[in-house]
């Protein structure tokens, strides 16, 4: 069986340019999957949702705990998506000290929903969202996903057990 490709989709990012000057120094870079993929080794994590407890308190800093580790095995960039805007993720990277995850927004779910990962969390008032999820992504193609168990619509909740830095980094570890 071949190895899945990421979907194509656009993603709206804030890049910081000095010359701007100000307490606003960032202007919109549109990123597509190519630029994010294409010729790289990447471990990308998808998250509920900004600022939740279990993404905040344990998903988001263990990937920013290993990402030194993933680089020793040969990944180039350690990835955050979640279905938030540029503004909400670079917020939420700077209240938990983030430094060497990409915090890569997909406010729109055009990923997170051609990744077949978007489901309804409405019922907490939260609109559409990520489904909690890590894969492993070489020049594009998905060589390993891991899914939480359960995905459905409008859960109770979302465990934090299978896309966990330490499972991912022992999937890496074995190749």
């Amino acid at each position: 069986m071949h190895p899945q490709t990421v979907p194509d989709a656009l993603f709206h990012t804030r890049v910081r340019n000095d010359a701007l000057g100000g307490p606003n120094p960032f202007e919109w870079k549109q990123l597509t999957s190519d630029d994010v993929f294409s010729g790289k080794r990447i471990v990308l994590f998808g998250v509920p949702g900004a600022f939740t407890p279990a993404c905040s308190d344990s998903h988001l800093p263990g990937y920013e705990a290993h990402a030194d580790r993933f680089r020793a095995l040969g990944v180039d960039q350690v990835i955050c998506v979640s279905v938030n805007d540029a503004f909400v993720m670079h917020q939420w990277a700077l209240s938990r000290n983030i430094e060497n995850v990409m915090m890569l927004p997909d406010g729109n779910g055009e990923f997170t929903r051609k990744m077949g990962m978007l489901v309804e969390r409405t019922s907490n008032g939260m609109g559409l969202r990520s489904w909690r999820y890590s894969m492993y992504v070489n020049d594009g193609q998905i060589e390993k996903l891991f899914s939480e168990p359960g995905f459905k619509d409008n859960p109770p909740g979302v465990p934090l057990d299978v896309s966990a830095a330490e499972v991912m980094f022992a999937y890496l570890r074995g190749l």
